[in-house]
C-alpha cells in the first residue's frame, strides 16, 4: 500500500500568476489569499495574480504569500477528497504551511508570525550586508570545509542542504564571494550568487532568532494531527514547546532538506506531493531519490488524479 507525504515550498517558488490553474477549478485558492490579506490589510491575491514581480519578491511580502499558497493548495487537496498524509514537511518558510495543515497553528496566527519573521530577518541583515549562493557539483563535506577555510572573521556556512550535489551557502557578502570562488576552483560545476536580500539560515540571523522566541511565545500551538519533520534535524515534534524551539532554531540553522527526504523514504513513503506554487521541491526530490513518485499539486489535473488514489474513504492504492 502506498504511503503519502506532503511537502510545502518556501521562498523562491513564488511567481506572478501562481496557482492560477488551481484557482480556476477551486476558488478556495483565492479565498485563502483573501483571508491572509485581511490579516495584513493587503490584497495578496491581486499581487500574486498580477504582480509586479518586484513586490512579489520582496521578503516581507513573499513570506505571507508563500504561506497562503501552501495552505491554499492544501485546502484544495482536502476539498478534492485527498487524505491527510502519513508525514509532512516544509522547506524553510514552508514549515509554517505544514504546521497549519497539521492543525498545529491557526492560519491567521501563522500569517502574522511569518510577516514578523520576514521583518526581523530583514532587520538582522540590512541590504548589502549578507548574501547567499548556490553551489552545484561538490560533495557537502567539501563545501563545508571551504566555508571554514575562507570565513576569516566573517560568517559563511551551509544554509540549505537541498539535494546531493546542491548546497546553498549564506553569510557576509564578502565571505560568500570568497566561498564561491573557492568552490569553483575546487571543481564545482556552478557557484552562483542568488538574488535575495536576506542571508537566511546562518549565524547572521541569530538576532532574529532571539526576537522570534518572543513572537512565538504568544502563539498557541497544538499537537500536530500528523508528523511534521522540522528543518533543523528532519525529526518530528509533538509538544508546543519543542515545536516553538525548532522554529526559533530554524532561522539561524541550515535547512536539512536532503536528510528530510531520506527520513520520509525511511518511513516507507512512496509518493510525495508538493503543495504550493512551483515544482522546486519535486525537482530536488527527484535528484535525491528517484524511487519515490513526486507530484506537483499546482496542476489541477495532477491534484485530482492523486486525490482519487488517496481518498478519505481509505482508497489508498
Amino acid at each position: 500500500m502506498s504511503r503519502l507525504a506532503i511537502v510545502f515550498p518556501g521562498q523562491g517558488s513564488q511567481s506572478v500568476g501562481m496557482l492560477a490553474d488551481l484557482n480556476r477549478s477551486d476558488r478556495v485558492i483565492e479565498e485563502t489569499f483573501a483571508e491572509a490579506g485581511e490579516v495584513l490589510g493587503q490584497d495578496l491575491w491581486a499581487l500574486a495574480s498580477a504582480g509586479p514581480a518586484e513586490a512579489l519578491n520582496s521578503t516581507e511580502l513573499t513570506q505571507p504569500l508563500m504561506l497562503a499558497g501552501g495552505v491554499a493548495a492544501w485546502r484544495s487537496w482536502r476539498r478534492a477528497g485527498g487524505i491527510a498524509p502519513q508525514v509532512a514537511a516544509g522547506h524553510s518558510l514552508g514549515e509554517y504551511s505544514a504546521l497549519v495543515a497539521a492543525g498545529s497553528m491557526q492560519f491567521d496566527d501563522a500569517v502574522r508570525v511569518v510577516a514578523e519573521r520576514a521583518r526581523l530577518m530583514q532587520e538582522a541583515a540590512p541590504p548589502g550586508r549578507g548574501a547567499m549562493a548556490a553551489v552545484l557539483g561538490l560533495d557537502d563535506d567539501v563545501v563545508e570545509a571551504i566555508c571554514r577555510e575562507v570565513a576569516e572573521d566573517q560568517v559563511v556556512s551551509p544554509a540549505n542542504y537541498n539535494s546531493p550535489g546542491q548546497l546553498v551557502v549564506a553569510g557576509d557578502s564578502a565571505a560568500v564571494e570568497r566561498a564561491t570562488h573557492a568552490c569553483l576552483e575546487a571543481g564545482a560545476r556552478r557557484a552562483l550568487k542568488l538574488p535575495v536580500s536576506v542571508p537566511s539560515h546562518c549565524a547572521l540571523m541569530a538576532p532574529a532568532s532571539k526576537q522570534m522566541a518572543a513572537v512565538l511565545a504568544e502563539i498557541e500551538f497544538r499537537t500536530p494531527a500528523f508528523p511534521v519533520l522540522h528543518n533543523v534535524d528532519a525529526v518530528a515534534r509533538s509538544t508546543p514547546e519543542r515545536i516553538r524551539s525548532a522554529l526559533i532554531d530554524q532561522l539561524s540553522a541550515p535547512v536539512r532538506w536532503t536528510a528530510t527526504v531520506h527520513a520520509m523514504v525511511k518511513e516507507g513513503i512512496s509518493v510525495v506531493a508538493e503543495a504550493g506554487p512551483g515544482r522546486i521541491l519535486c525537482g530536488l526530490g527527484k535528484r535525491t531519490d528517484r524511487s519515490v513518485e513526486w507530484v506537483a499539486l499546482e496542476d489541477s489535473g495532477a491534484l485530482a488524479a492523486l486525490a482519487s488514489r488517496f481518498t478519505e474513504n481509505g482508497g489508498k492504492q
